[in-house]
């Protein structure tokens, strides 16, 4: 057995989520010398099963295995189906376990990821399941170009946990992985626990009950963040009933049968 790729491949399944309860299992495997082998992991999330089957493969040549992909089976509620993905490994943006999970839930996860010229990227993915093939879904990306900042989103929603600088960092690492996670909303002395999610699509973010209920964003925006918005629409206002030269008040020849077509309605 190859030491050294042993030891790569045990830091590998520690950092894509899968711990250190595989390495036992692991030696033994890389010890027969078979072509390929698989390992099996088991894990809880949200009272929700998932299952996962690590894929091996050795070199043609030497005695090198590497940790090719890992397919994960997911029963989500009121889903008598069994949802199953391949996650494949990489150099950069592998799915953690945790990630993969999240993904299958319908939520988005922010990875650096690498584009074919290697050049490298940032964007928010999401499982498209209205595509299949290979018996795969394929994901969706919302690059870095597509507008959404979660930490400004963030700031439009009065939560305590955003005036605390390690619990606000915190709570950006979460939900870049896409957890749901649970935050406190401010209404005056009033505290309220919610999860949020991010969901960069609508450049916004999703907003649970304690149930696991969606709620209506829209009724949990900073009331302080939307009465300075009305200032400035206002001062706006003002500024635009400013009295006009006459130079300005004379208006191309187009404005004029237009103000004419206005006024005849």
């Amino acid at each position: 057995m190859n030491e050294k790729n042993f030891e790569y491949l045990s830091d590998q399944l520690k950092y894509t989520g899968f711990g250190e309860a595989l390495q036992m299992e692991l030696k033994q495997k890389l010890h027969q010398q078979e072509p390929s082998f698989t390992l099996y992991h088991e894990t809880y999330y949200e009272d929700r099963v998932a299952r996962a089957t690590l894929n091996f493969n050795k070199a043609k040549e030497g005695d090198l295995y590497f940790f090719n992909s890992y397919r994960v089976e997911l029963q989500k509620e009121n889903i008598s189906d069994v949802l199953e993905q391949t996650f494949y490994i990489g150099k950069t943006g592998n799915i953690t376990m945790k990630e993969s999970y999240n993904l299958m839930m319908g939520r988005f996860v922010n990875k650096e990821l690498a584009s074919k010229e290697g050049h490298s990227y940032n964007a928010w993915v999401q499982i498209d399941f209205k595509s299949d093939e290979n018996d795969n879904f394929k994901f969706k990306q919302y690059h870095q170009n597509y507008g959404y900042d979660l930490e400004v989103t963030l700031g439009k929603y009065p939560i305590k946990e955003l005036t605390n600088d390690v619990f606000k960092e915190d709570l950006l690492r979460s939900l870049r992985k896409g957890n749901l996670h649970q935050v406190t909303f401010l209404n005056g002395t009033q505290e309220t626990k919610l999860f949020i999610e991010a969901n960069p699509q609508f450049k916004t973010i999703g907003i649970y009950d304690q149930d696991l209920k969606k709620l209506d964003n829209r009724h949990y925006k900073d009331i302080g963040q939307i009465e300075v918005v009305y200032e400035q629409v206002g001062e706006h206002k003002k500024k635009s009933q400013r009295p006009q030269s006459n130079e300005d008040q004379v208006p191309a020849e187009g404005s004029k049968r237009r103000q004419k077509r206005s006024n005849s309605l």
